[in-house]
C-alpha cells in the first residue's frame, strides 16, 4: 500500500499483516493521515473511492451546501460578490465519516475501533513533526493567525517537537464507540452546527442529519488501449478523461520533448477550460459529462490546438488545495483507490472546539453567479477536485493511482499515464519524473527545475508563460500508485511527500 506519510502507510501495512483486507488497510491509513497530516486531510473533509472487488464499486462521499445557502443569502452574509474562500460560509457538510463507515460496512472485515487504534494513539500521545510538516504548519499559522481555536492546537508546533491533538483523539474514540450517528446527529453534530452558526455560518443540524454519500458508476475512457476509470461529476474526473481523449486521438506522441509537452499542455488547458465552464453537481450541468469525453467533442477541441503556439483562453477559476491519496491491494485481488481532503490546507480554518475537527472549505468552489451551473444552492454539491482513479487491462485492474494537487490532479494523471503507456516507463521513475502544472487563473505553466532547459525554452518560445519551481515541488502533487503485474504488485510513492509504499 502507499500513502503520503510513512506512519500512515505503516498503519495500513500492520492491518494487512494481521489479516485485514485492502479496504481495511486503506481506511486505517486514512484515519492516521487525518492525524499526522492535518494540513492535507482529516475528520472534517470529504472522501471518494473506487474499489475493485469482483467488479467495480465507486463511492462519492462528498457533502452538500446547507439548505439556507442560496446565492443571495451567502452574498448577504458575506458582504461580498465573491464566494468566501475561508470561514464558516465556505463549509459544506463533511462527508468523510459517513463514507468510512459505509465502505467498511460493505467491504471491510474489521471494526472502525480496530482500525482507529493507531490514529487515537498519535492524536492523544503525539508524534514528532518533521521539517516538511513544520513548514506546512508555519504557512498555515500565518493564514489562521486570528483563529484561537486553531492556534490552540497548532500554534506552537515546531519541527522535532511532538504534536498532540487530545480533542481529536476524543472525536475518534467517540466515533469508535457510537458510530457515524454521533457525528451527524449527536454531540459532534451539535458542536459543529452550533460553532458555525455562532460565527455567522448557515449550517444547521438538519443539514448534517440528512447527509448521505452515493454509489456511482465511474466514467470510462480508453487511452492507448487501456480503460481509465474516473469518478463522474461533481468530481473533475471528466477533466482528466477529456485531456486523455484529446491526446489519444492525436496519434503516436512525439518523443519526450517540447512537441509532446506542448500538445499535452494544450489538451489540459482545453479540459480545464471546459471544467470551469460546465462542471457542477450533475443535477445542474447543462452538458452531460459523457459528451465532454466523447470522441466528437475531443475532436472538435483538438482541432483548436495550434502545434506552434500556445493558446490564450480567458482566465478562469483556479482551484488549489491539500489532499491525501491512498491506494491499497491485497492477496485476494481487492484494489482500493481512495482520496480524502479538507481542501485548502486546513480547509475553512474553522476548528471545532472540544473536538479538534478542522472543517473543510469545499464551498469555496461554488460560484455566486446564479446563472453558472456551479452556483451555490441548497443541498448542492460543489465542483470537486478529488479524483481517485483505476485503470483496467482486459477488464481487470492494472493500476490504482491518484494524487493531490487541486487543478494539477488531472494534469498529473495525464503525465503519469503517458509515461507509463507511451514510454513503457517504470512506475517509480514515472512518478519521480519532472512534472508541470497549469494554473487556469492566468495559464501560467509551472515547471519543476529538473526539466531539460531545451524543453523549457522551447515551450516559452511557443508562447507558454513558463515559471520554474522547485526540483521536487509539492504543488505538482503527491502521486502514489500500485500496479498489478504478472509477478504480483509493484508500488510507487512520490518523493515530493514524506510517504512510503510498503508491502508484505
Amino acid at each position: 500500500m502507499a500513502s503520503p506519510h510513512h506512519l500512515a502507510s505503516s498503519t495500513g501495512l500492520a492491518v494487512l499483516a494481521s489479516g485485514g483486507n485492502a479496504l481495511d488497510a486503506a481506511i486505517a491509513t486514512n484515519l492516521t493521515l487525518g492525524v499526522v497530516l492535518p494540513y492535507l486531510c482529516g475528520y472534517g473533509g470529504d472522501l471518494f473511492a473506487i474499489v475493485w472487488k469482483d467488479g467495480i464499486h465507486a463511492y462519492n462521499g462528498s457533502g452538500r451546501a446547507p439548505r439556507e445557502a442560496t446565492s443571495d443569502r451567502v452574498r448577504q452574509a458575506a458582504g461580498s460578490e465573491a464566494m468566501p474562500v475561508r470561514g464558516p460560509l465556505a463549509v459544506t457538510v463533511p462527508g468523510v465519516v459517513e463514507a468510512w463507515f459505509t465502505l467498511l460496512d460493505r467491504f471491510g472485515t474489521r471494526s472502525f475501533w480496530e482500525l482507529a487504534g493507531a490514529a487515537v494513539r498519535y492524536a492523544r500521545d503525539g508524534f514528532v513533526l518533521s521539517e516538511h510538516a513544520a513548514e506546512s504548519l508555519a504557512r498555515s499559522r500565518r493564514i489562521f493567525a486570528d483563529s484561537p481555536d486553531w492556534q490552540g492546537v497548532y500554534g506552537a508546533a515546531r519541527a522535532g517537537v511532538e504534536l498532540r491533538q487530545p480533542d481529536l483523539a476524543r472525536t475518534i474514540e467517540t466515533l469508535s464507540a457510537h458510530g457515524p450517528d454521533a457525528y451527524y446527529r449527536g454531540p459532534i453534530a451539535e458542536a459543529v452546527a452550533g460553532h458555525l452558526r455562532a460565527r455567522g455560518g448557515l449550517m444547521a443540524l438538519e443539514d448534517l442529519a440528512s447527509h448521505h454519500g452515493d454509489w456511482f458508476e465511474p466514467l470510462r475512457a480508453t487511452y492507448r488501449g487501456v480503460e481509465i476509470l474516473e469518478l463522474p461529476p461533481n468530481t473533475q474526473g471528466v477533466t482528466a478523461l477529456e485531456a486523455l481523449t484529446i491526446v489519444d486521438g492525436s496519434g503516436s506522441l512525439p518523443s519526450d520533448g517540447e512537441d509532446r509537452h506542448h500538445l499535452m499542455v494544450e489538451a489540459a488547458k482545453l479540459a480545464l477550460e471546459d471544467r470551469n465552464l460546465h462542471l457542477a453537481d450533475p443535477s445542474a450541468m447543462q452538458i452531460p459529462a459523457e459528451r465532454l469525453i466523447s470522441a466528437e467533442w475531443a475532436a472538435a477541441r483538438r482541432a483548436l490546438i495550434d502545434p506552434t503556439r500556445a493558446s490564450a483562453p480567458p482566465p478562469s477559476r483556479s482551484h488549489v488545495g491539500g489532499t491525501a491519496y491512498v491506494c491499497a491491494a491485497d492477496s485476494d485481488g481487492m484494489c482500493v483507490s481512495l482520496i480524502q481532503s479538507n481542501y485548502m490546507g486546513f480547509g475553512s480554518g474553522v476548528t471545532v472546539p472540544g473536538w479538534g475537527i478542522n472543517l473543510q472549505n469545499r464551498g469555496a468552489s461554488f460560484s455566486l453567479d446564479p446563472g453558472h451551473p456551479n452556483a451555490v444552492g441548497p443541498g448542492k454539491r460543489p465542483m470537486h477536485t478529488l479524483i481517485p482513479a483505476l485503470a483496467l487491462k482486459g477488464g481487470r485492474p492494472w493500476l490504482a493511482f491518484g494524487t493531490m494537487g487541486g487543478d494539477g490532479q488531472p494534469q498529473t494523471h495525464l503525465q503519469l499515464l503517458t509515461r507509463l503507456l507511451e514510454d513503457g516507463e517504470d512506475l517509480q521513475r514515472a512518478i519521480d519524473a519532472p512534472r508541470w502544472a497549469l494554473s487556469p487563473q492566468d495559464w501560467t505553466l509551472s515547471m519543476e527545475s529538473r526539466w531539460d532547459p531545451e524543453v523549457v525554452e522551447g515551450l516559452g518560445r511557443r508562447g507558454h508563460r513558463v515559471e520554474l519551481v522547485g526540483a521536487f515541488d509539492s504543488m505538482m502533487g503527491h502521486a502514489h500508485a500500485i500496479e498489478v503485474t504478472p509477478n504480483g504488485y509493484a508500488g510507487a510513492t512520490d518523493p515530493r511527500a514524506e510517504g512510503a509504499v510498503v508491502g508484505l
